[in-house]
This record gives C-alpha cells, sequence and structure tokens, in this order.
C-alpha cells in the first residue's frame, strides 16, 4: 500500500516550515550525502511549482517543476529527490509521475525535459524519457539530458 500523498504548491503557497523541509531535504541529499558543493539557493524556486511527497507528516520527497522556457527549452522537472530511507520502496516512481501530470494539468505542456545524474537513466527510460546527446559533468556528477515526449 502506497501511503505517499502529494501536494502541488507554488512558491509563495509554502509555509516557512515546508520551506525549511525541502531545502532541509536538498541538502542532506545533494550536499551531504553526494558530497557536492553547489549553489542549490538559485533564485529558481520562486518560479517553479513544488511536488511535495509526504508520508505522515514529513515531506520524505520532493521536486520541483518548470513551464518551458523557465528553465530549459521546453517543461521540466528538477531536484529529484526522496529521502534515502525511503528509496527502496519505489516511492520515486509516483515522484515522477506526479509530477509529470502536474506538468500536463498547470502548464497543459507534454514535452519535459530532465538533467538527469547518469546513474538513474534506467529509472527515467522506465519513465519514458529518452537521452539526448552525450553524458557531461554538472556540479562534477555525471548527468544526461533527456526528454518525454
Amino acid at each position: 500500500m502506497n501511503d505517499l500523498r502529494f501536494k502541488i504548491k507554488t512558491f509563495q503557497q509554502l509555509t516557512k516550515s515546508e520551506l525549511y523541509e525541502i531545502l532541509r531535504l536538498r541538502v542532506e541529499v545533494f550536499v551531504v550525502e553526494q558530497d557536492c558543493v553547489y549553489q542549490d539557493i538559485d533564485n529558481k524556486d520562486q518560479k517553479a511549482l513544488h511536488v511535495l511527497g509526504y508520508k505522515k507528516e514529513k515531506i520524505i520527497a520532493y521536486t520541483r517543476i518548470f513551464k518551458s522556457h523557465n528553465y530549459f527549452e521546453y517543461a521540466s522537472i528538477g531536484r529529484v529527490v526522496v529521502i534515502k530511507k525511503e528509496r527502496k520502496k519505489n516511492y520515486g516512481y509516483d515522484l515522477i509521475k506526479t509530477s509529470i501530470m502536474a506538468i500536463n494539468i498547470h502548464f497543459k505542456e507534454y514535452k519535459i525535459a530532465i538533467s538527469a545524474q547518469l546513474y538513474l537513466k534506467k529509472f527515467y527510460i522506465n519513465l519514458g524519457f529518452i537521452q539526448k546527446g552525450e553524458e557531461y559533468l554538472e556540479d562534477n556528477i555525471p548527468h544526461i539530458y533527456m526528454i518525454k515526449n
């Protein structure tokens, strides 16, 4: 049984507590766990819709989504994160499917771009994304550009 429920909010709709939890989760995974020093606070959160995955009352999964031309040429999904202890439960699939649906509903867009960490290539292929171009380094981590039509 999936006990993950989602909320989709604009930056302005986020409570201070939610924003704090989101930033803590992103730093916990992207900076500490992946040992990557990068500028997470990039002034793009204000343009994004935020997809929050709750288990009980705690945010354990998150993405931010953008309409076309706000980040990439196409609508996009970024900052994809599931807390480490919950990853074996396939919440990532629910998170991305919800993010895709949110893009379709809120932006009326169906072509979606992502800058995916290379080790997640198979995960995204299973969700209908196709690699475009060669791998590249982003914040010293191998990435690939992928599109879903």
